[in-house]
């Protein structure tokens, strides 16, 4: 089950090319909806993400570009698709730990800035003790504040011309190419680097997806029988 899933997010192919293999596409993508509905995908990653090394903490974002078949959901909760110059789009924002490994993921329109999903995204964990790295982009004092009061260190450069430039650890700054290569490796999923899918909560899980090669570094079996056709 969880094998096809990866397969579609990694190809990008739509739901009935699934090989045969995986058993019938119908039956697998009942049970995805019933495990996005269940939060049991949710909570695969979240019970991952107990494993995280937080001593050093990435933040960033990226945006990808939503495909015309990505319209036309039907009303319900947003679908987290914006409309600007770029086109339609959604962003993707992630914490990673010190190995590089997602944290936590969250997405939005493709026009919102990164800054003001920061907060919500290090609510999501314990940061106390931690290094928050980030780029300049995410300078901001509500930001600067929430990492002090929760007892860890920002590693963020002030922005260009600040009138009070802040200290910033540049040898420690580098660290953060690990957000950046976790976008790289998010993106060879097909289905991540550009988004088909009209429902946001069904894009969101498949960007969780990927973070089975983290289940494999940490030797846990998320691994479930395909159901039969």
């Amino acid at each position: 089950m969880f094998n096809a899933i990866v397969w579609l997010a990694r190809s990008g192919a739509p739901w009935r090319d699934l090989p045969e293999r995986y058993g019938s596409w119908s039956s697998v993508y009942s049970r995805f909806r019933k495990w996005i509905d269940d939060w049991i995908l949710d909570n695969i990653f979240r019970i991952l993400s107990l494993e995280a090394e937080l001593y050093e903490l990435s933040i960033d974002a990226s945006i990808v570009q939503a495909h015309q078949h990505s319209a036309g959901a039907k009303k319900g909760p947003p679908n987290e698709i914006g409309h600007s110059r770029g086109r339609a789009s959604t962003k993707i924002h992630a914490a990673v730990d010190a190995y590089g490994y997602p944290v936590y993921l969250m997405i939005s329109e493709g026009q919102r800035n990164d800054i003001n999903y920061a907060i919500p995204v290090l609510e999501q964990t314990n940061i106390e003790g931690s290094l928050v790295m980030a780029d300049r982009g995410y300078d901001s004092y509500k930001l600067i504040d929430y990492i002090y009061e929760n007892g860890s260190e920002p590693i963020i450069p002030s922005k260009k011309g600040a009138k009070f430039e802040r200290h910033c650890d540049w040898w420690q700054y580098k660290e953060r190419h690990l957000v950046e290569k976790y976008f790289l490796k998010l993106k060879a999923f097909r289905r991540i680097a550009t988004r088909y899918d009209k429902l946001a909560c069904t894009y969101h899980i498949l960007t969780n997806c990927p973070s089975r090669d983290s289940a494999q570094k940490w030797n846990l079996n998320i691994s479930v029988t395909a159901p039969q056709a």
